[in-house]
């Protein structure tokens, strides 16, 4: 990149690795020089939460808030009606209204912690785009909207093509989602002036489309910027981990086990994770990116509690680096390990060991839990387990035992007293 921007903004995505690619880097950087600029991110409500594969995505809004900006943050509450296509081999499940207004409610929780709503210049926005989609007419659309596309060049997308040419159905349903994103960046235009949209990638068909019909229509200059398809250096899609998704609501992964995520990156991970993840000075980030041997463990110390602390709080993340200290340097029983409490009906004349460890999450199922067993991966208060059958009883759990899942997965099963 050999681009030198005048805004803060187009500096911080530069230098932070936040950009693959723009629309049209100088017109935007222009814009951003010239004066407060709204942009948006689109996210569908397909869960209840956000993962940590948003997380760059919210980065970014926070990021132009902070350089004097306005972010929207769009909830897809009629597109995910439809469900994005883009580069999946299968259609998704189509929800019900009251399953996608629930997983918005879930949503917005995570949006307060890394964005200021309020009514200043520079207040974010939360927007639904069931606004304006919920009530077209559809022959209006197809008229006003649809002579608009062509659909040669939407069959040329690459998100397009590469279902086609695995010869994997694309619904008609799917393929109308392309030109109801596109809508969305010309109403934003329309009623919020909004000038930027921002997304992954694999948006950026989706994105340029948007662009076009905003010009074509009002004629109407806008802009589009997307952040790389970021993937572990070992190859594994962010935030997917061998027991799910790493949600950033903390009802779906608690705050000591988000820690532990951050916790566990790969060395080669570090210094490009805190670029992005925190805000951290670059120079800050890079040497400790840079460390090696035993001091890079510091360093990702240093990741996890900036990174919990944006989404959990930084009470949180001193409990989650408390709690791991406990458990690893001092073979403790940390307060903050997840916790499974049995009652004396769960517990009858007695609970298997393999049913502990995927009641606790520490296994998928009982046959992932007897190979870890088997494969001597499974610990019982930090002594190895080699007992599959092994029953836990009352006197058993007389205090919390501890269950071990390698040397970096735990989790507590106690009483109901």
């Amino acid at each position: 990149m050999t681009y030198h921007p005048k805004s803060d903004f187009m500096r911080v995505m530069i230098e932070r690795g936040f950009l693959a690619d723009c629309t049209d880097y100088q017109g935007l950087d222009e814009a951003l020089s010239k004066g407060v600029v709204p942009g948006y991110i689109g996210f569908d409500a397909t869960a209840k939460s956000l993962h940590v594969g948003s997380l760059i995505q919210i980065m970014m809004l926070r990021w132009l808030q902070k350089t004097g900006h306005k972010p929207i943050t769009l909830m897809g509450g009629g597109t995910t009606k439809v469900g994005d296509p883009s580069f999946r081999a299968d259609e998704r499940p189509l929800l019900t209204p009251a399953q996608i207004d629930d997983n918005i409610a879930g949503i917005k929780q995570v949006f307060a912690k890394y964005v200021r709503y309020d009514d200043s210049p520079t207040g974010a926005l939360m927007l639904n785009n069931d606004e304006w989609l919920d009530d077209l007419n559809y022959l209006d659309f197809l008229r006003d909207i649809g002579r608009h596309f062509s659909v040669n060049r939407m069959l040329s997308f690459e998100s397009v093509k590469s279902r086609l040419d695995r010869e994997q159905s694309l619904s008609f349903l799917e393929f109308n989602y392309m030109i109801l994103q596109a809508y969305d960046f010309l109403e934003l235009n329309r009623r919020y002036g909004c000038l930027l949209q921002m997304g992954g990638s694999d948006q950026w068909g989706n994105i340029v489309n948007g662009i076009d019909l905003t010009r074509r229509v009002l004629d109407h200059e806008v802009y589009g910027l997307t952040s790389p398809l970021l993937t572990t250096s070992d190859g594994k899609k962010m935030g997917k981990t061998a027991d799910g998704a790493v949600w950033l609501n903390a009802d779906m992964r608690s705050p000591y086990e988000f820690w532990q995520f951050w916790r566990n990156t790969t060395d080669a991970d570090v210094g490009r994770f805190l670029k992005l993840y925190t805000e951290m000075d670059i120079g800050e980030c890079e040497r400790l990116g840079a460390l090696g041997g035993s001091e890079i463990n510091a360093a990702k110390i240093v990741l996890a509690n900036a990174v919990t602390a944006l989404c959990h709080g930084a009470e949180a993340a001193a409990a989650a680096e408390a709690t791991a200290r406990e458990v690893f340097e001092r073979g403790g029983v940390g307060d903050d390990l997840p916790t499974v409490t049995l009652s004396a009906a769960d517990l009858g004349d007695g609970v298997s060991i393999v049913q502990l460890f995927v009641k606790s999450g520490l296994a998928k199922s009982g046959k992932d839990a007897k190979r870890l067993i088997a494969e001597n991966g499974a610990r019982l208060d930090d002594a190895p387990l080699t007992d599959a059958g092994l029953m836990i009883d009352a006197a058993a759990l007389s205090s919390p035992i501890k269950l071990s899942a390698g040397k970096k997965r735990h989790a507590l099963v106690k009483l109901d007293v």
